[in-house]
């Protein structure tokens, strides 16, 4: 029981960043959303993240695809943290 409870906070944890990520990007096309408390919020949550993509993924024109490789990468790091605790609850089992 509480193994599922586990698996179930971290993809909890792991969709509700992956909603902010989404906020943080949609709210970069509206600057006075950007510079609220909630923006502020975001972009100190968001940017540590996105910035390590940043700095290998050039924007493209104006438009920024390092925010897809991110969330892209979030799931993989998601489904691979879930093995991780299927396999050290198999070996407690």
């Amino acid at each position: 029981m509480t193994f599922y409870l586990i698996l179930k906070y971290v993809s909890i944890a792991f969709y509700v960043y992956s909603l902010m990520l989404v906020a943080y990007v949609l709210m970069s096309w509206v600057p006075a959303v950007q510079n609220s408390s909630v923006g502020r919020m975001l972009a100190k949550v968001c940017e540590p993240y996105l910035g390590i993509f940043r700095k290998f993924i050039p924007p493209i024109g104006m438009i920024d695809i390092s925010p897809i490789v991110a969330i892209f990468l979030l799931n993989y790091i998601q489904k691979g943290l879930f093995i991780v605790i299927l396999k050290i609850y198999e070996m407690l089992i």
